[in-house]
C-alpha cells in the first residue's frame, strides 16, 4: 500500500474557464442572463443538469427538464427533448455514434431506457431506435447505473436494490435483445462496468458493500466474489491498457484495483470519494477533504462546507500526483478532445490541458528529479532519442555531484544514441578508468565499438593488469558472440606484449597470417607455427608457406622441406578425420616454391628428385632446376667415382624426355656447365648435325666427324663436303679420312670432280694419288654415260624420221582400208561401216553407240584428248604466265600477287601419264595434223 502523502505532487495540468465561441452572445439556452460584461466570456451550461457523458467528439448532458444537451468542439450547444420529466443516465458508446439513457416521462417510479441513433434524424431530433422499460421484477425500483458494450450485444442496468439487469443481443432493436436479471442483492448497485479479453467479456459489479464479476459471454454466468466493501456511486471506473484494463474501485480510505478473479494493489488515497475517473493512465479522484488547503488551520469548521471539493489526478505508475485543485460543488468530470473538463453546479466548464512532455521533463530538470523523468518518459512512450538525452542529463548531473560510478551508468544507458566520445572525454583520466572500462564493456557488448574503441578498453585492461577481465573479455564461445573487431584487439595485445591472448584471438578467429606473424617475430616458436600451418585449409596454407617459407626453411630445414612435399604432392590438413581422407587432397605449383630453398641445396634436391619421382607430371620449372642442380654438383665434384656418378643422373634426367618442349634452355644449362655430353645429345636430339660436326671439328676428333657423317649424312648429305672441306684445310697427313669421304661422296654423286679437284688443292699435303681412284671411276662413269646418251640420241633420230615418213605418206599416198575387224566388238565388219585414217575400222551401229562425235575415232579419243588437254594447259599458262609477269612489274605489293597466283593454283607442276607409244599411235602426236585428216565415210553395198 502507497501513501498519497509520500508522493510528489506536480503541476502537469493547466487550468481555464471554457470561453464561449467569438460571436456567441454568451447566453445558453434555458440560461439565466448574463450579469456583467465579464460574464459574457466563458461558458455557462443550461441550470439543472444532472447527469454527463462524453465521446464522439461532444460533451452530452441531461437536466431535470428531459432535455439532452450536446456541446461539439465548436462549443455550439444544442439540445432536444428526450423524456417529458427528467433525464437520470446518460451513456455514449465510444466507437459507435449510439446514445443510451435513461429518465423518466411520468410520475412515479417508471424509468424508461431509450436507444438514440445520432446519426439518423426523426424530425430534426436523433432518432430514438428502442424504448423499454427499466424494471428488474414486477415491483419498480430506481436506477442507479448503466453501462453498454461497445460491441452493442450486451447492456447492463444497476438499480436501488441491488438488482443488475442484463440486455444480451442487439441493444438497438426489441426482437433481437432479451433482457434477464443478472444479479441480486441487498445493497444499491453504485458501478457497472464491462471487460472484453479476448472472446470472454466479464462484467464487473459494485455495491456499496461488495465487488464481483460475471463472464456474461458463456452460459449460467459464473460469478466471482472480488472483495466485501464496495463505494459509492459514480467512485468506480475501468482503467486503460496501461494498467491492464483493471476495474478501479475508490473507497474512503483507499482506491483498490481488481482483476476478472482477483484483487489487485490498492493505494491509501485519504478522503471521501465522490468521483473515480480514468483519464490517458491517470486516476482522476474528486473527493471531500477536510484539509482542502493550507488555509483550512485557521478556519473554523463550519467555514469548511460540503461543496468544496478536492481534484486530485494520480499517476498510479510513476507514483506521483499530476495536478491537484479544490473546486467548488462539481458535478462530473468528462474526458473529450485529449483534456478532462469538470463541471461546476454554477454551470461552468473548466478545462484541465495536460502539458506536454518535454515541459513536464524540464519541470522535473529543474528539481533534479531524474529517476522521475525518466520513469515518465519511459510511461508517456518517449522514444529512445529523448530517452537518450535524459539519461546524459542524469549522467552529467551525477558527473558534476563526483558521484562517477553513478553518472557512467546513466551514460551506459546512452549506448547508441549518445556518441561515445563525450562519455570517454570524461573518464579518460587514470583515477576514472574502471568506470571508462565499464562504459566500453557495455559499448562492445552491444556490438557498436569501432577499432578505437577496442584499442581503448584493451590497453585500460592491460594498465589494470586485469588478466582475468582480459580473458573474459576475449574468451567468447562463438564468433557470433564477439562484440569487437578481432584484428584491432590482436594488434593491441601484441603490442602490449600480451603474446598468449593475442595468439588466443588470432587461432579462435582464422587470423593466420597474425598468429604465425607473432610466432616466428615474437615468440620465436618455429616448430609451433609450421605445425599451425600443416593444420590450415589448403589455400591458407599454401599462401602462408610463400610468405613465412623462407624464415622456417631457414630454422628447421627438414621439417619445412617435408611439409612442402606434402603441399605439393597430396595435402590434407593434420586436423582432418580419416573419413575425410579418403577423398583426392589438393596440391600446389610445387615450381612457385623452389625460391624457397635459396640457401639450402641440399633440401631443395631433395626436394625436386621426391617431386620428380613422385609427380611425373611436375612443372617444366622442377626439371630445369633439378638439371640445374645436378650440372652445379657434377662441375664442382672433385672425387672421380661421385663426379661420374652425378655425370649418369645428370645424363638419365637429359633422357627422361623432359626437355623436348624447352631444348634451348637446358641446351644453354649444358653449356654452361660444360657438360659436352649432355650438348651432344641434345645437339642429337634436336638434329642440329652441323652443330655435332662443328663440335667435333673444333676438338680435332676426326673419326668422330667420319662417324657423324656415316650416321647423318642420309639425313643431310651437306655433311659430307664439310667433312672434305675440314680434311682438305688440314695440313696433317688426312689422306685416310679424305678417301673415306670421297668414296661415299663419288657413290652417292655428291659432288662434281672439279669441285672435288678445287677443294683439294688447297691441301699441300694432298697428292694426286689420294684422288686418283676417285677421278679414273668418275671418267669412267662419265664415259658410259657418253656411251648411253649417244645411243639413246641415234634411235630418237631414227623415230623422229620415221614419223615424218608417216606424215607425208598420210598427206600424199593414199589410204588402203584392209582390216576386216571391228575395234570395238572385234567381230567381222559388215556394211556399212566406219573407217579412220588411224587404221581402226567399226560397225556402224557400233560407232554410233560408242562414239561421242562422228569426227573422233572412240578407240584414240582418250589419248588425243589427253594430248588436246596439255595442248591447251600449256598455251592458257603461257598467257598467264604473260600476265602474271606484267602484275607482278606493276604492282607495289608483289608479294600478294605471288600468293595470289599460289593461290590459284598456276604454279602446280602438270604431268601426263600416257601409255608407252605405239607404232600407230605414234602417228596422232600432232593435234593439228589428226583434225586435217580426220575424215568421214561409210560405204554401201
Amino acid at each position: 500500500m502507497a501513501a498519497y502523502l509520500q508522493w510528489r505532487r506536480f503541476v502537469f495540468f493547466d487550468k481555464e474557464l471554457v470561453k464561449e465561441p467569438l460571436g456567441s452572445d454568451g447566453a445558453a439556452p434555458g440560461a439565466a442572463p448574463a450579469s456583467g460584461p465579464a460574464a459574457s466570456k466563458f461558458l455557462c451550461l443550461p441550470p439543472g443538469i444532472t447527469v454527463c457523458d462524453s465521446g464522439r467528439g461532444s460533451l452530452v448532458f441531461g437536466d431535470m427538464e428531459g432535455q439532452i444537451w450536446f456541446l461539439p468542439r465548436s462549443l455550439q450547444l444544442t439540445g432536444f427533448q428526450a423524456y417529458k420529466l427528467r433525464v437520470t443516465h446518460l451513456y455514449q458508446l465510444k466507437q459507435h455514434n449510439i446514445l443510451a439513457s435513461v429518465g423518466e416521462d411520468e410520475e412515479g417510479i417508471n424509468p424508461l431506457v431509450k436507444i438514440w441513433n445520432l446519426e439518423k434524424r426523426d424530425g430534426g431530433n436523433p432518432l430514438c431506435t428502442r424504448i423499454f422499460p427499466a424494471i428488474p421484477g414486477t415491483e419498480p425500483t430506481v436506477v442507479s447505473c448503466l453501462t453498454v458494450h461497445e460491441n452493442l450485444n450486451f447492456m447492463a442496468i444497476g438499480f436501488t436494490d441491488g438488482s443488475v439487469t442484463l440486455n444480451k443481443g442487439d441493444i438497438t432493436r426489441d426482437r433481437h435483445s432479451k433482457t434477464q436479471i443478472l444479479h441480486k442483492g441487498s445493497y444499491p448497485v453504485t458501478g457497472l462496468a464491462f471487460r472484453q479479453a479476448g472472446k470472454t467479456t466479464h462484467l464487473f459489479v459494485v455495491t456499496t458493500e461488495n465487488v464481483q464479476s460475471y463472464i456474461v459471454s458463456g452460459k449460467d454466468y459464473p460469478r466471482v466474489e472480488l472483495d466485501t466493501h464496495g463505494c459509492g456511486l459514480r467512485c468506480s471506473a475501468l482503467s486503460d491498457p496501461s494498467q491492464d484494463l483493471q476495474f478501479i474501485v475508490a473507497g474512503d480510505e483507499c482506491v483498490y484495483l481488481y482483476q476478472p478473479d482477483e484483487r489487485g494493489p490498492c493505494f491509501a488515497f485519504e478522503g471521501h470519494k465522490l468521483i473515480a475517473h480514468w483519464f490517458r493512465g491517470y486516476l482522476v479522484i474528486v473527493s471531500r477533504d477536510r484539509k482542502v488547503s493550507p488555509k483550512s488551520e485557521f478556519t473554523s469548521r463550519d467555514s469548511q462546507s460540503s461543496d468544496k471539493q478536492i481534484l486530485n489526478i494520480y499517476d498510479l505508475c510513476n507514483k506521483f500526483i499530476a495536478y491537484s485543485a479544490v473546486f467548488e460543488d462539481v458535478v462530473d468530470v468528462l474526458a473529450e478532445w485529449g483534456s478532462l473538463y469538470v463541471l461546476t453546479r454554477d454551470g461552468r466548464v473548466h478545462a484541465l490541458q495536460e502539458k506536454d512532455t518535454q515541459t513536464k521533463l524540464e519541470m522535473l530538470f529543474k528539481k533534479n528529479l531524474f529517476e522521475m523523468a525518466i520513469n515518465l518518459a519511459k510511461s508517456q512512450h518517449l522514444d529512445s532519442d529523448g530517452l537518450a538525452q535524459i539519461f546524459m542529463q542524469y549522467g552529467d548531473h551525477l558527473y558534476s555531484k563526483g558521484n562517477h560510478d553513478g553518472a557512467v551508468q546513466q551514460y551506459i544507458r546512452t549506448i547508441g544514441k549518445l556518441e561515445p566520445s563525450y562519455v570517454i572525454r570524461k573518464f579518460l583520466d587514470a583515477q576514472r578508468i574502471h568506470n571508462l572500462t565499464a562504459y566500453l564493456q557495455t559499448l562492445h557488448r552491444q556490438s557498436l565499438a569501432n577499432a578505437d574503441h577496442t584499442t581503448l578498453l584493451l590497453n585500460c585492461y592491460t594498465k589494470l593488469k586485469d588478466s582475468s577481465k582480459l580473458e573474459e573479455f576475449i574468451k567468447t564461445k562463438s564468433e557470433s558472440e564477439v562484440h569487437f573487431d578481432v584484428e584491432t584487439a590482436i594488434k593491441v595485445l601484441r603490442q602490449a606484449g600480451y603474446y598468449s591472448h593475442a595468439l588466443y584471438l588470432a587461432e579462435n578467429h582464422a587470423h593466420h597470417e597474425w598468429y604465425l606473424k607473432i610466432q616466428l617475430e615474437d615468440i620465436k616458436n618455429y616448430q609451433e607455427a609450421l605445425r599451425y600451418i600443416g593444420k590450415l585449409p589448403f589455400e591458407q596454407a599454401e599462401s602462408n608457406m610463400k610468405r613465412y617459407g623462407k624464415i622456417l626453411m631457414h630454422h628447421i630445414p627438414e621439417q619445412t622441406t617435408q611439409l612442402l612435399k606434402g603441399l605439393c604432392t597430396d595435402y590434407r590438413p593434420s586436423l582432418e578425420s580419416q573419413g575425410d581422407r579418403e577423398a583426392p587432397g589438393c596440391r600446389a605449383n610445387s615450381e612457385e616454391f623452389i625460391p624457397i630453398f635459396a640457401n639450402n641445396p641440399r633440401e631443395l634436391k631433395a626436394f625436386l628428385e621426391h617431386m620428380s619421382e613422385v609427380q611425373p607430371d611436375s612443372p617444366q620449372g622442377i626439371y630445369d632446376t633439378l638439371l640445374e642442380l645436378r650440372l652445379q654438383n657434377w662441375a664442382h665434384e672433385e672425387d672421380p667415382q661421385v663426379k661420374e656418378k652425378l655425370h649418369a643422373e645428370a645424363i638419365s634426367l637429359l633422357k627422361s624426355g623432359r626437355f623436348c618442349n624447352v631444348f634451348d634452355k637446358a641446351l644453354v644449362l649444358c653449356q654452361m656447365h660444360d657438360f659436352q655430353d649432355g650438348v651432344l645429345y641434345l645437339y642429337e636430339q634436336g638434329k642440329l648435325f652441323q652443330q655435332i660436326m662443328h663440335y667435333h671439328m673444333q676438338h680435332e676428333q676426326y673419326r668422330q666427324v667420319i662417324a657423324v657423317c656415316e650416321r647423318h649424312g642420309e639425313q643431310e648429305p651437306s655433311l659430307w663436303e664439310q667433312a672434305l672441306s675440314y680434311f682438305a684445310r688440314k695440313e696433317e697427313d688426312c689422306k685416310e679420312y679424305v678417301a673415306a669421304v670421297l668414296k661415299h661422296i663419288e657413290s652417292k654423286n655428291l659432288m662434281p670432280p672439279l669441285l672435288v679437284v678445287q677443294t683439294l688443292a688447297h691441301n699441300s699435303t694432298a697428292t694426286l694419288s689420294v684422288i686418283r681412284d676417285y677421278l679414273v671411276q668418275k671418267l669412267q662413269k662419265q664415259s658410259q654415260q657418253i656411251a648411253q646418251d649417244e645411243l639413246r640420241v641415234r634411235r630418237y633420230r631414227e623415230e623422229t624420221t620415221r614419223i615424218r615418213q608417216e606424215i607425208q605418206e598420210l598427206k600424199a599416198s593414199p589410204k588402203i582400208f584392209q582390216k576386216t575387224k571391228c575395234s570395238i566388238c572385234n567381230s567381222a565388219l559388215e556394211l556399212p561401216s566406219v573407217h579412220f585414217l588411224c587404221g581402226h575400222s567399226f560397225h556402224q551401229h557400233c560407232f554410233e553407240s560408242y562414239s561421242e562425235s562422228d569426227a573422233d575415232c572412240p578407240t584414240c579419243l582418250p589419248e588425243n584428248r589427253k594430248v588436246m588437254d596439255m595442248i591447251r594447259a600449256q598455251e592458257q599458262k603461257r598467257d598467264l604466265h604473260d600476265q602474271f609477269q606484267h602484275q607482278l612489274k606493276c604492282s607495289n605489293d608483289s608479294f600478294s600477287v605471288i600468293a595470289d597466283y599460289f593461290g590459284r593454283g598456276v604454279f602446280n607442276k602438270l604431268t601426263l601419264l600416257t601409255d608407252p607409244p605405239t607404232a600407230r599411235l605414234t602417228t596422232s602426236l600432232e593435234a593439228g595434223l589428226q583434225r586435217d585428216l580426220l575424215m568421214h565415210s561409210r560405204r554401201g553395198t
